[in-house]
């Protein structure tokens, strides 16, 4: 029997490999169909701009948040990301948190459901995106700034009593996906605040051999350019992105970040003995 087990399993073994020579793209395909990858990402963010610019002003909030929606599951498949959701963000006033791998991270959950999202001051800044993301309920954050942060507090706990989704990233950083940081737990006041749920969210970006891609990292010295091209190399490129269960607000904000953070980590399949929770410091600052 044991014989019989390892050669099925040799078998399946050589399917594989098989397969995976089947789906072999040359390098110089591969540079084309990022090459077109990307003219369909510049139409797409130029078609996201004229309806923000031309059509926003005159739509009702629902309206907006609907098209914003649309708008992300497709700038997904453009850049050839397939968009795998487990669970369901409730449409009440909900702060939703999650790991923070990638600038793509903002659409993944776009996709789920439209959210505003804190994300830090500079982002304003940056080509076509900052432009976007100021006239789409974007809540930015002035670091360093202790009045700046409470004012932001203030404003997203006013959000959530309106029954709006908003989003942080706690971490107050990007990782390459190998890893969880600590969580911040000063933004998560807001909830205690608003009286109202938090929900984890676990992201992930997995390649065709369902091994954690490095594809989308928007870490360490890597330029937006450089992140987005990778984008548009990788194959299979699939982004895992799982609800979790709510936790109730009405507690210590650093039990929220512990709580979070332990769904968040049991989820990716991280260790989460000894977590200390950080009120603030991190290496770099990113959305």
């Amino acid at each position: 029997m044991r014989v019989v087990r390892m050669a099925a399993a040799a078998v399946m073994q050589g399917a594989s490999i098989a397969g995976q020579q089947a789906t072999f793209i040359p390098p110089v395909f591969r540079q084309i169909r990022a090459a077109w990858r990307l003219a369909l990402v510049a139409l797409h963010l130029g078609w996201g701009c004229s309806v923000v610019a031309l059509t926003f002003p005159w739509r009702s909030i629902p309206s907006q948040r609907r098209a914003k929606r649309i708008w992300s599951r497709q700038l997904l498949r453009r850049l050839g990301i397939r968009l795998e959701a487990g669970g369901v963000l409730p449409e009440c006033g909900v702060l939703v948190v999650a790991n923070h791998v990638s600038w793509i991270d903002i659409f993944v959950i776009n996709a789920l459901r439209a959210c505003a999202f804190v994300c830090k001051d500079d982002v304003r800044h940056w080509p076509v995106i900052g432009w976007l993301t100021a006239r789409t309920e974007t809540i930015f954050i002035q670091r360093g700034s202790r009045s700046a942060a409470r004012r932001t507090a203030e404003e997203v706990a006013e959000a959530l009593r309106q029954d709006g989704a908003i989003v942080a990233f706690p971490e107050g950083t990007t990782t390459n996906g190998t890893e969880l940081l600590p969580f911040r737990p000063a933004m998560l006041q807001a909830a205690i605040d608003a009286q109202v749920p938090l929900v984890p969210v676990a992201i992930r970006y997995r390649d065709r051999g369902n091994a954690i891609s490095p594809a989308p990292a928007y870490d360490g010295d890597i330029s937006l350019m450089q992140c987005l091209r990778a984008i548009t190399l990788a194959d299979d490129l699939v982004a895992v992105a799982t609800v979790l269960p709510a936790i109730d607000a009405p507690t210590a904000r650093r039990h929220l970040a512990d709580a979070a953070h332990a769904r968040i980590a049991e989820q990716l399949g991280f260790e989460v003995a000894g977590v200390a929770v950080a009120e603030d410091g991190a290496s770099r600052e990113e959305l």
